[in-house]
């Protein structure tokens, strides 16, 4: 296992044991294929997929129909997510087994963090085939 966060400073001089101490708010936020959802990746590892990644979503974002090709886990930090399961509001946790296939979206906009095993696979829309890194 490779893994590393994105733009954390001075990682090149830490050895393959040394704890990461990541300075969150110094990490840029970037654009997710999916307009009005930006990331923060806290943790990658590009070889399995594993990624653990801070989630802003604008109000009204839609998540296209995608499948958990692993366990996902997502606790809401603010505002809600949604699907046809249920509503995770702030404060709250979800987890997804592998396989589980829905549409999530975020009404009044969302700040979650969500760790994955393997990236999500898109099946709808302008985004399937693609994988979320």
């Amino acid at each position: 296992m490779v893994a590393i966060t994105p733009g954390l400073a001075g990682e090149d001089k830490l050895g393959p044991t040394d704890s990461r101490y990541v300075d969150v708010a110094s990490l840029p936020w970037k654009p997710t294929p999916t307009k009005g959802i930006d990331m923060k990746i806290l943790l990658l590892d590009e070889e399995t997929g594993l990624m653990t990644a801070l989630f802003r979503w604008e109000p009204g974002t839609v998540l296209p129909r995608h499948e958990h090709v692993e366990i996902e886990q997502t606790y809401v930090l603010e505002g809600s997510i949604v699907d046809a399961e249920g509503e995770a509001l702030s404060g709250n946790y979800v987890w997804r087994p592998a396989g589980n296939q829905h549409v999530a979206r975020s009404p009044n906009g969302a700040l979650v963090i969500s760790m994955f095993l393997r990236p999500n696979k898109f099946l709808d829309g302008d985004l399937a085939g693609q994988e979320l890194k």
